[in-house]
């Protein structure tokens, strides 16, 4: 990943221009989002993320999947000690190239709404 500020544990990062390994966890999520939403991509393309440190490590990716339309990705990466396997946590349909990438939480999953609430 490229050097940013210092985060502090539970907080999330800037966002930032995502980068290979931003979008390999893309590659591997896609299958994942596609069962999730019930739709097929011909497009998936990482555009920003940011991370948030918590045990392990939440990223939050906008993704381009053609047109105007953009989902959000929650992904979760496991602690070294537990694998460092990636798992789908959320995603959120119907964002835009305009919508800021946040934290949301994993039970808003195809969601409908641009800001869900808790």
């Amino acid at each position: 990943m490229s050097e940013s500020p210092p985060m502090m544990c539970g907080g999330t990062r800037a966002p930032e221009p995502a980068n290979k390994e931003v979008q390999d966890i893309c590659d591997e999520m896609k299958p994942k989002v596609e069962d999730r939403t019930g739709k097929t991509y011909n497009v998936f393309k990482a555009k920003i993320y940011t991370s948030q440190v918590v045990a392990g490590t939440n990223f939050f990716i906008k993704v381009h999947v053609g047109g105007e339309d953009h989902v959000h990705l929650r992904v979760f990466r496991a602690l070294p000690c537990y694998g460092s396997a990636f798992e789908l946590h959320g995603v959120l349909e119907g964002m835009s190239r305009d919508d800021p990438i946040v934290y949301f939480d994993q039970q808003h999953v195809a969601c409908c709404d641009k800001y869900p609430v808790s």
